[in-house]
């Protein structure tokens, strides 16, 4: 008898964990958001939501005059009260798990925006895979009342337009919510973030106009990459320094960039690789930072006449350029940060403390007020040529007036 009831006990306990539904929640429950934003107004949080429609993404459904997803907004003092908040007019619980895009406003980042992330952080519907972006000349409640061509639903056209222009034009870069986090919490690396702007017609943006023709008035764009001290953000790099930024960062996958001809036109080059490897020293005890850069690339097009690119001494003139070119280029981006932020955004100090970690010790603390404002960066940079494309001449050469 004890056998057997030491048995059932023993079925009990092995099948008790196997029934994992007790907390279960039905997709016709909830609503999938796929985007959100926090705007800071009149010292509150504003949320807002963009809630995918299945039934209008769908193959069969979609194409009606309802739109393929709808926006809910509350505020509160909290974020987490606004989110509950939304109870009050969405006819379901919202569900985050699903989250593409995370957006702040100007104000927002301004204000600081360490207590949204540890909400973001903390709560378990929200997985740290989406992205973060700051909206610049507007809120992030009108940035996602745009509708957009192409992805139906706008959160998937941000999410897939952000990580398409990181790896074609490196002017704009992604990152998690863990990323972010890992920046905030680093003695020797400040944050960025990417921009996001409404460009056109706002007014047609949020109306099905806006998609009903081929040329969209209204459009979201990513530009510039917003510089942070700590949480706040404190200022913006324009394109060319973001690029800049980047290349420094060693996140550069491609992007395209040209060399002058000595008469009219340009030589167009686009690279395929970077690789950039930062190492900090002590000179005179005062610490340096060595910035190496090797790239690769490609001739993508030549507007330029009496070039020969079957010449391997004038390959190696075109690589020179491009060296000098981008070493200027990243010199004047560090300087710029230098003198204007005064944060290190590019991770010296990371870089430094790996190096030399005793000295680090000592730095620490006034990293950023003494010794990064005032910081000797030496910028080598090694660009080979590996195509010429499909011909080392060009037609040019053959047109007469």
């Amino acid at each position: 008898m004890k056998r057997i009831l030491a048995l059932i006990l023993l079925h009990i306990v092995v099948t008790l964990p196997l029934s994992g539904c007790w907390n279960r929640r039905e997709l016709n429950e909830l609503a999938i958001a796929v985007a959100a934003g926090v705007d800071w107004v009149d010292d509150r949080y504003r949320l807002t939501v963009q809630v995918a429609i299945p039934g209008q993404v769908t193959s069969k459904k979609s194409g009606g005059p309802q739109a393929p997803a709808t926006l809910y907004t509350a505020e509160g003092d909290t974020i987490f009260e606004a989110s509950r908040r939304m109870t009050q007019v969405s006819p379901r619980k919202i569900y985050f798990s699903h989250l593409r895009m995370f957006l702040m406003d100007e104000a927002m980042a301004r204000e600081g925006i360490a207590k949204v992330l540890d909400l973001l952080s903390r709560d378990h519907e929200f997985r740290p895979d989406f992205y973060l972006v700051i909206t610049r000349g507007a809120t992030a409640e009108e940035t996602l009342k745009i509708m957009t061509q192409m992805e139906t639903i706008p959160a998937n056209k941000l999410y897939e337009s952000l990580q398409t222009s990181e790896k074609a034009w490196s002017a704009s870069m992604t990152v998690t919510l863990d990323e972010l986090i890992n920046d905030l919490t680093s003695s020797g690396k400040h944050p960025v973030l990417t921009g996001l702007i409404i460009t056109g017609d706002r007014d047609i943006g949020r109306t099905r106009k806006n998609v009903e023709n081929i040329d969209t008035p209204g459009q979201l764009k990513y530009s510039g990459l917003a510089v942070f001290k700590l949480d706040k953000l404190i200022g913006w790099l324009n394109e060319k320094d973001s690029r800049n930024y980047r290349l420094i960062s060693g996140d550069v996958k491609s992007s395209v960039s040209f060399i002058p001809c000595k008469n009219e036109g340009k030589i167009i080059i686009e690279t395929l690789r970077t690789d950039s490897k930062l190492k900090g020293r002590i000179v005179e005890s005062r610490p340096e930072m060595d910035i190496r850069i090797n790239m690769e690339g490609n001739i993508g097009a030549v507007e330029c006449s009496g070039l020969d690119l079957s010449e391997p001494a004038t390959v190696r003139e075109l690589e020179a350029e491009m060296e000098e070119n981008l070493k200027r280029s990243l010199e004047s981006v560090v300087d710029k940060v230098q003198s204007k932020f005064k944060v290190d955004i590019f991770g010296f100090g990371e870089a430094f403390r790996r190096s030399h970690p005793r000295e680090w010790k000592e730095m620490e603390k006034t990293w950023n007020e003494r010794y990064f404002p005032n910081l000797k960066t030496n910028i080598h940079v090694d660009y080979k040529i590996r195509r010429t494309g499909t011909t080392n001449d060009t037609f040019l050469n053959d047109i007469k007036e």
